[in-house]
């Protein structure tokens, strides 16, 4: 019996291989969404689990539309100076790059409907969710990752997977929505002194948690995009394979000492381990490292992760009680101080030969929040003042006590524990008397 040596065209293999780890990791960024939707909605309270369970599914669903129309072609516009959008792609395998920057564009998105939970409209949320799919955060993605024109002294601004790009400037923007919009009803004295409005469900929330930690290994694991790539000699070589390994542990250690340094910050402010802290924690831990993981020695990982874990209690204080922004998810404390501050350690935690001169590092990354930061903040302080002007950002204080699931839904989250009642809705009269099998109450 005779075989035939397998003859393997090396540039096929490498990106067959290539493809299917990009789509692996982008499915699996995807399944964030779920995890921000049990975030979100165990950390609101019941009567309005509906409405964020809505955001949620309407982000993904008109950001990733609009993204594809017109965010892709304003990233590659900033970027390289001309307009490329998604549905202009040449082949077929393009729209697998597409893909992938869409899942890292709707994290941003999704980031601010956890900030602004309880009191905006749904309609004024998704006309800023298209602008910022559509317009800014493809500027920030065509300043950075498209053209890299944020620099300091030969110094390009680093972020590896999104630390700043994504979620500092998704915490930031909520931040900014969350001033405009102004606090709900009863979390503020006349006095000024704060009061807790617990969410509805601990259970949900480390739920979601946990499901965008197993996700976030898409998010930091994935940007490691090429598995191969083929030599001039012909051959197959590691890609970025060649530092995955790295990527991985840094992660991992980041998101275990996040959790583990907010808890210690939260007992020792309180004498209390805060299960919402520690799990928000995790996460921080996680958006610390996002934007360095693979330069981070194993040692400054624990430093990222311990530091955006113990900020977070810190930061949220100084928000709810210095500021007097009601800030419902924690969103800035999480994804905005915690991503500025991952990136800017950059260069000290940095493996030897990452950098050249850290402090040209560093004030290549200062250059790079700062202007990440201001353009968010222009932007969605723009659009929400601009919607508060029109009467079109914020519900009625009806609407807002008797729940945004039936003023902008017409449904309960928990029909049982309902009341029967009517409101009139944006749409007209709605009834709080919802059948559980999808039909009306007039059947």
């Amino acid at each position: 019996m005779s075989y035939t040596a397998l003859q393997v065209d090396p540039s096929v293999l490498a990106e067959g291989v290539n493809l299917l780890w990009v789509l692996v990791v982008s499915f699996l960024i995807f399944f964030m969404h779920a995890g921000f939707a049990m975030l979100e909605a165990g950390q609101v309270r019941s009567k309005n689990v509906a409405n964020q369970l809505t955001k949620n599914l309407l982000t993904w669903s008109v950001g990733v539309t609009v993204f594809f129309l017109i965010g892709s072609g304003i990233s590659s516009l900033v970027g390289s100076g001309s307009f490329a959008p998604a549905f202009g792609a040449s082949a077929a395998n393009d729209y697998v790059g597409w893909l992938f920057g869409a899942v890292f564009a709707m994290t941003a998105a999704t980031i601010v409907s956890g900030a602004v939970a309880g009191r905006a409209k749904l309609r004024a949320y998704i006309t800023y969710t298209i602008l910022l799919a559509a317009v800014i955060y493809p500027v920030v993605t065509g300043l950075t990752w498209a053209g890299s024109h944020l620099s300091f002294g030969g110094a390009v601004f680093k972020d590896f997977a999104g630390g700043m790009i994504v979620h500092g400037m998704g915490g930031i923007a909520g931040l900014t929505a969350a001033y405009v919009l102004g606090p709900r009803m009863g979390r503020y004295n006349e006095d000024g002194s704060a009061n807790v409005i617990p969410g509805h469900s601990l259970t949900f929330a480390v739920l979601g948690t946990l499901i965008l930690a197993f996700g976030w290994y898409g998010f930091n694991v994935g940007t490691a995009a090429s598995v191969f790539t083929v030599t001039e000699e012909g051959t197959l070589a590691l890609g970025a394979f060649s530092y995955v390994g790295r990527v991985a542990m840094t992660t991992t250690i980041a998101m275990a000492c996040g959790a583990m340094g907010a808890g210690l910050a939260a007992w020792a402010k309180t004498g209390k381990v805060d299960t919402l802290y520690v799990a928000n924690g995790l996460l921080a831990g996680l958006v610390g490292i996002t934007a360095i993981p693979d330069t981070t020695t194993w040692w400054g990982a624990f430093v990222v992760g311990g530091l955006a874990g113990a900020q977070l209690p810190v930061v949220f204080g100084f928000v709810e009680k210095r500021l007097k922004i009601d800030d419902v998810c924690a969103v800035f404390p999480v994804h905005g101080s915690a991503g500025v501050l991952g990136t800017l350690l950059f260069p000290f935690v940095a493996t030897s030969g990452s950098v050249g001169s850290v402090v040209t590092a560093f004030i290549s990354q200062v250059v790079g929040v700062a202007v990440i930061t201001v353009w968010t903040v222009v932007t969605t302080g723009i659009i929400w003042y601009a919607l508060k002007a029109m009467g079109e950002a914020r519900v009625t204080p009806e609407h807002e006590q008797e729940g945004l699931d039936v003023s902008e839904h017409g449904v309960e989250t928990y029909p049982e524990f309902g009341g029967g009642e009517s409101v009139v809705a944006d749409g007209g009269e709605v009834s709080t008397d919802v059948r559980t099998d999808g039909g009306s109450s007039d059947d």
